[in-house]
């Protein structure tokens, strides 16, 4: 493992994170935060220089494997969590580190599960942000920005790596199970991919501002809505905003649980590919049934029949793209129904290829087809069938490592609500839970329908686990942990070789 090349790679994201901790430091500064903008300054600086000084060697060698990239990604997300929970305690926000890592993670991995009261954060907003700054309210929102495409494809498209290096950090951080390049070389993938997400940003800014909104709160839940996060800034989460805003948000929350190539094939006019492709179809009907079950099961909550449609749009727009916003007091609230359906789509998640979470649409896909295809196979010995998407055959190795993940995934939802339900909460509410932050949506039902402050230490390590997990789509931490282990077992075998070598002489 090229040890010096991953340490380049972290030294690079502190840089990067030392940079984007300057844009709090400005929204304090504007609205008269004096103490919490210096905070953010003067954090941003050290963080800054620290990582200027990890990157002023050079890795002696550029050979960069896929270990490799699985590794740097996943350290990479552990670093920048734990440095950006830093400003939350500084500034009082959130007093309690362990506490503040928590919020920070979910933000990161676009999760948008809280540990602060809704309450809180309605009386915060209020009060004019009297508890919890509008520099750490943007800190707060910028982090699921940051993490939507992915702090790694960020990096990757500016960072001066060589071709092996940014495709393996890119298939470790990108969501699906595949990555391909639609352009020649993967840094100029990632520039196309980020230059697509600012400009999504952007037009939903412009889009809340029309609708009324000021800057501040259009950018904050265009942050949430393009990164599929879904922290807000009052406690009913968009349920205080106007239809105008619900609706512009239900759009830009399907935009972005698409796979982000779909508008590169559009931009370059080849919407043919666009339309027949077979995920998006499937995606599609699948939130029309949705939306359309939970209007007529939920019509009785609305005053119409109009108000239901775009209500229960917006839900299922929100739990299918795992951005978690939300516009009744919670989820609590919807018939048991609409609560099955809306279990179903936090499984399920977005598209492969865009800022969503979840097993993702595309894996599904590859499953239904293969046990499919393995009856054929089982009712016709000779008859050679293959599975297929958008009419050309599925690689094997990519069938195996969605099964692998299939299974994995199980594995840890099994364990993680096996654990977690030492606190004593009912299984809904552990289900949900770990559902909720495994697939990165945010709020779930019973006790976390509106934030998370029910699990005691043991329960939120395993909550922020599945949340990196669930991000990172399992096995760039698996294989982290894996070297981790493999390492200390070399380290013991060559201790107590040593030690024999010793006692022999």
């Amino acid at each position: 493992m090229n040890i010096s090349m991953i340490r380049y790679i972290l030294a690079y994201i502190l840089c990067f994170e030392g940079a984007f901790l300057t844009l709090p430091a400005m929204v304090g500064f504007y609205y008269g935060e004096t103490k919490d903008a210096l905070i953010y300054l003067g954090l941003a600086g050290i963080v800054f220089v620290i990582g200027m000084l990890g990157k002023i060697k050079k890795p002696k060698s550029e050979a960069f494997f896929a270990k490799d990239g699985f590794v740097s990604v996943s350290l990479g997300w552990i670093l920048i969590s734990l440095v950006g929970a830093v400003p939350f305690v500084l500034t009082g926000a959130i007093p309690y580190y362990f506490n503040a890592l928590f919020e920070t993670i979910s933000g990161f991995t676009t999760t948008g599960s809280s540990i602060i009261h809704p309450e809180v954060l309605t009386a915060n907003a209020k009060g004019g942000y009297h508890v919890i700054s509008h520099a750490t309210m943007f800190w707060r929102s910028f982090t699921h920005w940051i993490g939507g495409m992915g702090v790694l494809v960020f990096i990757m498209a500016i960072m001066p790596l060589g071709a092996s290096s940014s495709i393996h950090m890119m298939k470790a951080e990108s969501p699906g199970p595949s990555v391909s390049k639609f352009l020649p070389k993967a840094k100029n993938t990632a520039k196309t991919l980020y230059l697509i997400y600012i400009g999504i940003t952007l037009v939903e800014i412009i889009s809340l501002m029309i609708a009324g909104l000021s800057l501040f709160e259009s950018s904050t839940l265009t942050f949430g809505t393009v990164g599929t996060g879904g922290f807000a800034l009052l406690g009913t989460s968009i349920g205080g905003y106007s239809t105008a805003v619900q609706i512009i948000i239900t759009v830009f929350m399907i935009m972005c649980s698409l796979n982000f190539t779909m508008y590169y094939l559009l931009l370059i006019r080849k919407p043919k590919l666009v339309f027949f492709d077979e995920e998006l179809r499937w995606y599609f009907f699948l939130l029309l049934v949705a939306i359309v079950l939970v209007t007529i099961n939920g019509r009785e909550l609305f005053s119409n029949w109009g108000e239901a449609f775009q209500q229960s749009a917006f839900q299922v727009a929100s739990i299918s793209s795992t951005t978690g916003y939300g516009t009744m007091s919670n989820f609590n609230a919807w018939p048991a129904l609409t609560k099955a359906i809306l279990l179903v789509l936090m499984g399920i998640g977005a598209c492969a290829g865009s800022t969503g979470g979840g097993f993702k649409m595309s894996r599904l896909i590859i499953v239904i087809k293969s046990v499919k295809n393995e009856i054929i196979t089982i009712t016709h010995p000779r008859l050679v069938s293959k599975v297929k998407m958008n009419k050309k055959s599925v690689a094997n190795d990519i069938i195996k490592r969605t099964m692998a993940y299939l299974g994995a995934y199980i594995a840890i939802l099994i364990v993680s609500v096996i654990i977690i339900s030492i606190d004593g909460h009912s299984v809904t509410t552990n289900i949900s839970a770990v559902m909720a932050t495994l697939n990165n949506i945010g709020p779930g039902f019973g006790k976390v329908a509106s934030d998370f402050t029910c699990y005691g230490t043991i329960s939120k390590i395993v909550l922020m686990f599945d949340m990196l997990v669930g991000r990172l789509e399992i096995f760039p931490l698996l294989v982290l942990f894996s070297s981790l282990f493999s390492g200390a077992r070399l380290q013991g075998k060559r201790t107590l070789g040593i030690n024999t070598m010793k006692k022999n002489l």
